[in-house]
């Protein structure tokens, strides 16, 4: 997730004391990390039995058009990362668009405690500026061609597809979690819209090794929700 330039001169300190000698992100000493504001961080753990109904005359839906887009998957040294702009969502009736998804393993966001192997972050901005991230949990089990699509096009396979479905990345179930947090890497910038789809996507052993082959730790410590609520939209 990148940083408005704006913002770029406030949190400089701030990032560069958070990345290793290489400019990696140094997730072994997270308690270096520091950010502008601290009490709205993210990822945190779902309780779902805390989290609150969304009331019926709420606008609700995640629409995403223009799944099908042109892509390029790089390794940006502290994630698999795959550029993309021609995805437009609808969320909540306001309009975003995809700016780019990347990995984190294990998950960032745990549900009533638990981790899953991979969890996707799809950064949408709006004309104002405005993040609003859908956080997808990955587990093991049947194959996703739209995964082994980001894999070749990351391995400069002979023949790589140019682009990918992000409909076949994303739940068929769009119920989601809402809450409002951050950034998960430096400079963990606040007042950022979290939509946190609980339906897991499935794909391979082979892929999910695959990624894990890239990163096994580059997600970010649950971090303590501060009394912030957490809205429930079933879908």
């Amino acid at each position: 997730m990148r940083l408005a330039k704006p913002l770029a001169a406030l949190c400089f300190a701030a990032a560069f004391a958070a990345h290793a000698g290489d400019g990696r992100i140094d997730y072994d000493h997270q308690e270096k990390w520091q950010a502008a504001h601290d009490m709205s961080q993210s990822p945190i753990d779902i309780v779902t039995h805390d989290a609150i109904d969304a009331q019926a005359d709420e606008p609700q839906t995640l629409v995403f058009t223009h799944t099908r887009a042109p892509m390029e998957a790089v390794d940006n040294g502290h994630a698999v990362e795959v550029e993309t702009h021609s995805t437009d969502a609808t969320i909540r009736g306001r309009h975003f668009t995809l700016t780019q998804f990347h990995f984190h393993a294990a998950s960032e966001h745990t549900i009533d405690g638990r981790h899953y192997p991979l969890e996707g972050h799809y950064v949408f901005k709006a004309q104002d500026g405005r993040l609003a991230v859908v956080g997808v949990m990955y587990e093991v089990g049947r194959p996703n061609a739209q995964a082994q699509a980001v894999l070749d096009s990351l391995a400069h396979r002979q023949n790589a597809p140019h682009e990918v479905d992000i409909d076949a990345l994303l739940p068929k179930p769009r119920g989601y979690y809402h809450y409002l947090g951050s950034l998960t890497t430096p400079p963990l910038t606040e007042n950022v819209e979290w939509y946190v789809l609980p339906a897991p996507v499935t794909m391979s052993q082979k892929q999910m090794d695959a990624f894990l082959a890239h990163y096994r730790h580059n997600n970010r410590n649950v971090q303590p929700r501060n009394g912030r609520p957490v809205v429930h939209f079933r879908g």
